[in-house]
């Protein structure tokens, strides 16, 4: 599948979205074997369908009862109640997160409901960032919103799109992993059979500390089987690579002094990613120049790793790390859009997801009249040229 593709990675095309002005959106998701790319648009309470093959939106679907934009009492958006959410497709099956803690499972051949699911009882916080294991058919969800926060293992059907829970593992200290800024990132990796949760900060005081980590979760026991430091970074979006490799997207930048870099402050700003491996949790590579991710994505279509850094210092950018060297091959300016209180949240350039059989990248942007054909709200479709051979 790997094709070397040559030059800089450059805006190709904007594909507009239809419906109500895209602001509040979350993660997305490209399934490789239908070539069809999948966003979370909470403002318009459904999932946006691209053809990720020729470039052009498909449709919307709207039938998983989402709850949509959900604002806090001074009218900003509130990502730990508002949905959809995490968003993974394989196949006949598509999955999302919503607030209210539910998981919504739809039949992609008819979009239409198959079942819901409630990761807790009466509890507004939202069911988040998923990982599916297509082969055994468990899912993996986040709760990162709840105090303490937990995730999920579900049991997925595969005749009739039914889910089943399986387990429910709270992070925090008594269960010997103390979670204190929420949960992020979560990544299947069907080479050691196990799911890894981003924990972006470990007994610290609750969202500026150093110390953070990636659980490492036995699908099979239910349990956290390691634990594995990351300093420095608050490891949010995870993407696995090759080598055993696995990217860790870092949603906070810290300074040269070792804090939480401020843009007012007096301290040189040090943005990182890290790649660490994924059997023992070593450190393989500090990359350099590029942090404040959110969701990350390997394309193993040109080796290339691609993040959705919208906090980096200076302005938001879509970071390119070439996964032979592991070194930062490039970034390219995204952008971030401002909300309105009690109108529309504020949107960033905070999701990713890359076609392996074109390498086109997917970057979702809010409304805004810098980008072409996006008023509305837009895709950006990034790539490389093609080398002639």
């Amino acid at each position: 599948m790997q094709e070397r593709d040559g030059g800089a990675v450059k805006l190709r095309k904007t594909i507009p979205i239809p419906g109500n002005a895209l602001h509040g959106f979350d993660i997305s998701w490209v399934d490789a074997s239908t070539q069809r790319y999948y966003l979370s648009d909470r403002s318009n309470k459904a999932i946006d369908v691209i053809d990720a093959k020729n470039g052009g939106f498909l449709k919307q679907i709207n039938v998983g009862g989402f709850v949509g934009v959900v604002f806090d009492g001074a009218g900003a958006g509130d990502n730990s109640r508002s949905g959809p959410n995490g968003v993974v497709a394989s196949g006949r099956w598509l999955f999302a997160g919503d607030g209210g803690s539910r998981v919504v499972s739809i039949d992609l051949t008819n979009d239409t409901v198959a079942d819901t699911l409630l990761t807790a009882g009466n509890d507004p916080f939202r069911a988040n960032e998923m990982a599916y294991d297509p082969e055994g058919g468990v899912i993996l969800i986040t709760n990162s919103g709840d105090s303490p926060p937990f995730v999920t293992l579900i049991s997925v059907d595969q005749s009739n799109g039914h889910l089943t829970k399986l387990a429910k593992i709270t992070l925090d200290a008594a269960h010997g992993v103390d979670a204190t800024n929420g949960l992020e990132g979560v990544a299947w990796n069907p080479g050691t059979g196990r799911f890894y949760v981003s924990i972006p900060e470990l007994s610290g005081p609750g969202g500026t500390g150093p110390n953070g980590g990636v659980a490492r979760i036995d699908p099979h026991t239910a349990k956290v089987d390691a634990l594995f430091p990351v300093e420095f970074c608050q490891p949010g979006g995870l993407a696995v690579g090759p080598r055993q490799d696995l990217l860790v997207g870092c949603t906070v930048v810290f300074d040269t002094a070792g804090d939480a870099w401020s843009d007012t402050g007096a301290v040189t700003a040090a943005p990182r990613s890290v790649i660490i491996d994924a059997k023992t949790g070593g450190i393989k590579r500090v990359v350099r120049g590029v942090g404040g991710s959110d969701e990350v994505w390997f394309n193993p279509g040109d080796g290339h790793y691609y993040l959705a850094a919208s906090d980096q210092p200076g302005g938001p950018v879509l970071g390119v790390i070439d996964a032979r060297s592991r070194t930062l091959a490039q970034v390219v300016p995204t952008l971030n859009v401002e909300g309105e209180a009690f109108v529309f949240p504020r949107g960033s350039a905070h999701s990713v997801a890359a076609n392996p059989y074109n390498n086109q990248v997917f970057v979702p942007l809010p409304a805004n009249n810098v980008f072409p054909n996006c008023l509305n709200g837009c895709i950006a479709v990034y790539s490389r040229p093609h080398r002639r051979r």
